[in-house]
């Protein structure tokens, strides 16, 4: 080799060398797909499509409207269940320290598929339908989901410390595994409150 090669191979060599130190200062700049975390994204937004102004305290026969949505960030697209559930202040909820569903039965449910690093939102409105004091407590008979009513006969007791009744809606997330040709759960759930006033 001589002089002159040996100038290339020292340029390109510094060249690799600059550029493998300045990764982290580049990384700042531009995103990067990161493979390792693949994650979905599930939300429940407010009538004004902001995280604020739920429908806290509500009555029968009137509707009531929330946002619900989906991100897909698993670098592929992914077919979702967005499973809508029920439940008093006592009932299971869903578990993500052990990543499990409720076992409360489904109201309603959505069937979507979303593009990777795509979008899915729709409105969702319910409304309590048949609602009944008994003693110290009260009981939602039924509640309608998007215009279908559902039994629920879900009883709740007087929160002293709250001072009401409280109930849950809640969703939780599901997604299509390829590997065992099934739904599971995506250890994803969000949820509004609900204080029933009789």
């Amino acid at each position: 080799m001589n002089l002159d090669e040996y100038r290339v191979v020292f340029a390109v060599a510094t060249l690799a060398l600059i550029l493998v130190g300045a990764t982290p200062a580049i990384s700042a700049f531009f995103s990067f797909p990161n493979a390792a975390n693949p994650f979905s994204e599930l939300w429940a937004l407010g009538p004004t499509h902001v995280m604020r102004d739920y429908p806290l305290e509500v009555n029968t026969d009137t509707d009531y409207r929330i946002f619900v949505g989906v991100g897909n960030h698993m670098h592929s697209s992914s077919y979702y269940l967005v499973n809508v559930k029920f439940r008093n202040q006592t009932q299971t909820s869903p578990d993500s320290l052990v990543s499990t569903p409720s076992p409360l039965p489904l109201l309603y449910q959505y069937r979507i598929f979303v593009g990777d690093e795509q979008l899915w939102e729709t409105n969702l409105t319910f409304r309590l339908v048949d609602l009944y004091t008994v003693g110290n407590s009260t009981i939602i008979g039924n509640l309608s989901i998007n215009g279908e009513n559902f039994k629920v006969n879900s009883p709740a007791a007087w929160d002293s410390q709250n001072g009401g009744f409280y109930y849950q809606l809640f969703f939780e997330l599901w997604r299509y595994n390829t590997t065992t040709g099934s739904f599971q759960f995506d250890n994803r759930s969000v949820w509004i409150w609900l204080k029933a006033n009789p």
